[in-house]
């Protein structure tokens, strides 16, 4: 069991209403980050919803731990997640004046010393705020923020847990990637029914499949599998409560390079296909930001702005990839790229090589081994139809012992959490 205990705060000040990141409210309206200042770091809140991005420094009495999280509220206070002492404290940030306030909300205490607590994305309405206590052998899911009498303890499920993906636009169900017995299958908590746990991702028995985004509007997932090239991780999409199984796009496979989705173009209702997905590249040339489609066949490749807060970022509903960035000249910055608009390749036009060390990141690269029929156009809501490919685990057939059989995602139970 997570053994922790919870600490009552020992008092309220009145208000008004990693270190290299930072974190964006669940409106994209504001940012958090630890700033640096020397060898000191302090929490600071970015403004983003307003003509021009401005920053506020929110320093207190001493400076921070390198290691200490910050997320914005929808309210613009700023939780604050301290280690001190053997215990997890949270606070709410504010600026006053010419200071800081600071609203304690309590602590958990984790006697065990291998209990790790960190926070979860931020919830859907951003009034709320959780953590994830992962310990020897389960994991605890505790509301910090937004709750009536401090810190609570809302689930616990048996296994080691990471990742935390909200599936619902009311901050209900939770998608964690649980590891149990070996392997590691995403799982839905349901934290208004006492942390009900149900299965989400299943693509085959042996594989390891984690959930990295979903998008409310369109139900788009973005998954990271084994399944398709076992002992090899490969990014996959699929659509929640689709018949189809999960698809591999073979142009998501970038050599020599790691690739990270951060972000899906919400606003596109029943077409999942159209949105949008950032992508974070890491290779021997640097990192850039890339944007692909589910419905392309191809990865557009583009520079990032100098000093961009990696990995970070949100689309506008209308296709516009807004990117946080701070250098010595403009310390608070957004950076906009509109890439180019969805466009289906001829058939059998290739694109261009991947990028390599010595080539230009924003050079355009890959190709999609799953690819529909030639002329084929696929139905709104579902993954194309693609032909038969052994490498990508796709359409259900007769178990063999040498291909693992996907799970399309409407068997599993999560269609029904969502609709309910």
């Amino acid at each position: 069991m997570t053994a922790c205990a919870i600490e009552p705060s020992a008092g309220h000040e009145d208000g008004d209403g990693a270190r290299a990141s930072c974190a964006l409210s669940a409106d994209g309206a504001y940012a958090a980050r630890l700033a640096s200042a020397g060898d000191s770091w302090f929490p600071e809140r970015w403004t983003l919803d307003g003509p021009e991005p401005y920053a506020v420094p929110l320093p207190r009495n001493q400076p921070e731990e390198p290691g200490t999280e910050v997320q914005p509220m929808a309210d613009g206070r700023v939780l604050i997640h301290r280690r001190v002492a053997g215990r997890h404290a949270f606070s709410l940030l504010y600026p006053t004046g010419p200071g800081t306030g600071e609203v304690p909300l309590g602590a958990v205490e984790c006697p065990d010393v291998a209990a790790r607590m960190r926070l979860l994305p931020p919830a859907p309405g951003g009034e709320r705020a959780y953590t994830l206590a992962v310990g020897r052998r389960s994991t605890a899911v505790w509301l910090v923020a937004g709750g009536p009498f401090g810190p609570e303890q809302l689930a616990e499920l048996p296994g080691r847990c990471s990742g935390g993906v909200w599936l619902d636009p009311t901050g209900r169900l939770l998608a964690l990637d649980r590891e149990a017995g070996g392997r590691t299958k995403a799982v839905v908590v349901d934290l208004e029914r006492g942390g009900e746990v149900s299965p989400l991702l299943q693509i085959a028995a042996d594989s390891d499949d984690r959930l990295l985004l979903a998008d409310h509007d369109s139900g788009l997932l973005i998954v990271r599998s084994d399944a398709p090239s076992p002992g090899q991780d490969r990014l996959g999409w699929g659509v929640l409560g689709s018949t189809l199984p999960v698809r591999f796009p073979e142009c998501l496979r970038l050599r020599d390079c790691a690739v990270t989705p951060f972000a899906i173009q919400p606003g596109q209702v029943l077409t999942p296909e159209s949105c949008a997905v950032a992508l974070r590249v890491d290779g021997p040339a640097g990192s850039w930001v890339a944007v692909w489609r589910p419905a392309e066949r191809r990865v557009h490749h583009l520079p990032a702005p100098e000093g961009w807060l990696a990995g970070t970022g949100l689309w506008t509903p209308d296709g516009v990839l807004r990117l946080p960035y701070a250098t010595e000249v403009v310390p608070c910055g957004v950076a906009q790229l509109s890439p180019p608009a969805a466009a289906v390749p001829e058939p059998g036009a290739a694109p261009p090589p991947c990028p390599q060390p010595g080539r230009e990141p924003g050079q355009e690269t890959g190709r999609e081994a799953d690819a529909r029929t030639a002329g084929t156009t696929a139905a709104p809501g579902h993954p194309p139809e693609p032909e038969p490919n052994p490498e990508r685990a796709a359409e259900p057939a007769p178990p063999t012992p040498s291909a693992p059989r996907p799970v399309p995602l409407q068997q599993a139970p999560l269609g029904r959490l969502v609709t309910n």
